[in-house]
């Protein structure tokens, strides 16, 4: 096998396809597709949670685990997803994380209990750890450098495009059918893109092509982060005081560390510690974690709070993200033309700036829910600052080495972005539980409610802002009860809005310190 992998290396390096601009756009087409799928699927998914708990009467930590199972195997594998890329082919391994990822999408959809979904999340997070490092891969691949920047723009704008249409799609299809759609929206997707890459896909390899798969590193990094994270649910539930939650803990800091111990012993490892040398590389991965960590944390609640709060509809819920998706469907490639003008430091200072601002402003206390004053101009400012950032991050990272380490670069980049979501998935669960159920007890200790209506509400303590108001309650007193669980919940959330807008701020300061990059000069 290895030799002829070997063989199939060095023919494709003998004989490389000059560049064409009509294969360019279906390189383009196929790994926008198919990015965009594995993107949806962790975003479309925070509309459908509302009718997962009802549907099929998930807990609030199972609720958390259908997120997080997802983007535990995505963000612990994506590295050796990279690295098989750059060794087997980049477009073989593409297509066989579609082909998994859509096959997956069908178990996800046809999943008649919480357990058996949570488990298919897991799987499909493994096809998406296949197919996202290839995409970027493949583009740094066949674009030279020259074109590089405008198609990595082009794929960052068009990507969003799409992740757009997977929230307004699953939020419709919650309202009017059923929220099995949302995975099953991935078929029809899974096809196309696997009829592109068989007929006009380019194979390109890697500089790693003579290695192994550093499987004891997967190893430590899915148990590592699958620890943390289930320590941090379950702290947040229980209290970090519990055996369990603090063991988990940590077990999963031991596991992380030990990780990082292997990467810098073993033979072949799936993140090379020497590519942190490069200031701008180690620059770029940290501004990645602190940026895209309120992404996965910070849109968990965006829209359980619009819609069991204020009462928006899935499909309004969903819709709501339009404004920064449109943004940065129209400015990303903009900016990732600037970098050749401007430099990266400039843009990546200035964009999570501007993304501060707007996490700030969903962290006001509005009363209304009107969208136009309490959402809007936070998505406004957050799709202003995430368009001017996406391009140039994305470009520096690509662009930091040679072209034969394109896929590890990637791999290792979205495993950042990926594992900065996973724990902020569970850190900011654990905030928002912990302050919802420290202020529902002060408040309910207010309120003379009867005793068998405590208990029925005791009951539901997994459900947060979905408890529903327990039978016989006078008029009045059912109001009350219901404002003490809204207003319980919006205490979590505003929490929950100023720490992504501290993450993102601190996101500028570490790209003003450490990044120092321009394209004719890479490192």
């Amino acid at each position: 096998m290895t030799d002829i992998k070997n063989a199939d290396a060095a023919s494709a390096a003998a004989d490389p396809k000059p560049f064409n601009k009509t294969t360019a756009l279906w390189v383009l087409l196929a790994t926008i597709v198919a990015s965009g799928m594995a993107i949806v699927d962790s975003t479309a998914v925070n509309v459908a949670l509302p009718a997962l708990s009802q549907d099929l009467g998930a807990s609030e930590i199972q609720l958390f685990w259908v997120v997080v199972a997802y983007l535990l195997f995505l963000s612990s594998l994506i590295l050796v997803g990279g690295v098989l890329g750059d060794m087997y082919g980049r477009r073989k391994i593409f297509a066989i994380g579609v082909a998994i990822f859509g096959a997956t999408s069908v178990w996800c959809g046809l999943a008649p209990d919480p357990t058996q979904l949570i488990v298919a999340r897991s799987f499909q997070g493994i096809g998406a750890a296949l197919l996202v490092p290839g995409s970027l891969a493949i583009i740094t691949a066949y674009f030279p450098e020259s074109e590089r920047g405008k198609a990595i723009g082009w794929w960052s704008a068009f990507s969003a495009l799409l992740v757009a249409v997977g929230p307004v799609l699953g939020g419709w299809f919650v309202d009017q059918f059923t929220w099995r759609l949302v995975f099953f929206i991935n078929v029809p997707l899974t096809v196309f893109v696997l009829w592109m890459v068989a007929q006009h896909i380019p194979e390109s390899f890697g500089s790693t092509a003579d290695q192994a798969v550093d499987w004891v590193g997967a190893v430590l990094a899915v148990v590592g982060l699958g620890a943390l994270s289930f320590g941090l649910i379950y702290g947040g539930k229980f209290g970090f005081a519990q055996a369990l939650g603090a063991g988990a803990i940590v077990g999963g800091v031991g596991g992380l560390i030990a990780f990082v111990v292997a990467q810098a012993r073993v033979r072949a490892p799936m993140m090379p510690l020497a590519m942190f040398k490069s200031k701008n590389f180690a620059g770029a991965n940290l501004l990645t974690v602190l940026l895209y960590a309120p992404l996965g944390g910070g849109t968990l609640f965006l829209p359980i709070v619009m819609i069991e709060v204020y009462g928006y509809s899935a499909l309004a819920a969903g819709a709501s993200l339009l404004p920064v998706v449109f943004l940065l469907a129209t400015l990303s490639r903009y900016a990732g033309g600037m970098i050749n003008r401007t430099g990266a430091t400039i843009p990546l200072v200035v964009g999570p700036t501007i993304a501060a601002l707007g996490w700030a402003y969903f962290a006001l206390p509005f009363f209304s829910g009107s969208y136009w004053t309490t959402f809007l101009p936070g998505f406004l400012l957050l799709g202003l600052g995430m368009s001017i950032a996406v391009a140039p991050l994305t470009t520096v990272v690509m662009t930091s080495f040679d072209q034969g380490k394109a896929g590890v670069a990637s791999g290792i980049n979205n495993a950042a972005s990926r594992a900065s979501g996973l724990v902020a998935v569970a850190l900011f669960g654990a905030l928002v539980t912990l302050i919802f159920n420290a202020d529902l007890a002060s408040a309910l200790a207010g309120i003379d409610l009867p005793a068998t209506a405590l208990a029925a509400l005791n009951a539901q303590d997994n459900l947060l802002t979905a408890a529903e108001i327990p039978d016989g309650l006078a008029p009045e007193m059912a109001a009350l009860l219901g404002t003490a669980i809204d207003e319980s919940f919006l205490a979590g959330y505003r929490a929950a809005m100023w720490l992504s807008a501290g993450l993102a701020a601190a996101s500028a300061l570490f790209a003003a310190a450490m990044i120092r990059y321009k394209p004719e000069t890479p490192v």
